[in-house]
């Protein structure tokens, strides 16, 4: 007897019907969306804040490895060695903001949930066991109490 293979159609199918696909990729759309919300942050309030003291774009901020440095206003190195320290503080900034609003929004939060469920089901455990406990000594006194009458050789009609 030999046994039907699934198709790789149906393999491909039962793959993205797995929970956690379907999971990575919520994960994805609303971590995409939640970029441009952390990057808005950066440009509106970072920005300006860090302009007070300097310019208002952090990607100017950069020193010269090699004397003389030009660089054309689309980007482009005309002559020597940047460093531009800026653009890597302002990817910091927003990966320190993202991270930051992660852990205090959702990580934070369902952990104290996550730790409430364990606390009751501990509890309900607990009480659990003080039920049996206490049935278990219950039906010890019965035992020893019938024990007892057998042995006084006392029999009831």
């Amino acid at each position: 007897m030999s046994e039907k293979k699934p198709s790789v159609w149906e393999g491909f199918k039962a793959f993205l019907m797995r929970g956690n696909v379907v999971d990575l990729a919520v994960a994805v759309v609303i971590g995409a969306a939640f970029t441009n919300i952390v990057n808005s942050v950066v440009k509106g309030i970072i920005n300006p804040l860090v302009g007070a003291i300097g310019t208002k774009n952090l990607d100017s901020y950069s020193s010269c490895l090699q004397e003389p440095c030009k660089v054309a206003a689309d980007g482009t190195v005309l002559s020597g060695i940047p460093i531009r320290w800026g653009s890597v503080l302002g990817a910091t900034l927003s990966f320190v903001i993202t991270a930051a609003v992660v852990y205090f929004l959702m990580v934070l939060p369902m952990a104290r949930y996550l730790a409430r469920v364990e606390a009751r089901r501990k509890a309900r455990e607990g009480t659990r066991e003080v039920i049996e406990v206490t049935e278990l000594e219950v039906l010890k006194e019965i035992r020893d109490a019938l024990v007892a009458q057998r042995g006084s050789g006392h029999r009831e009609p």
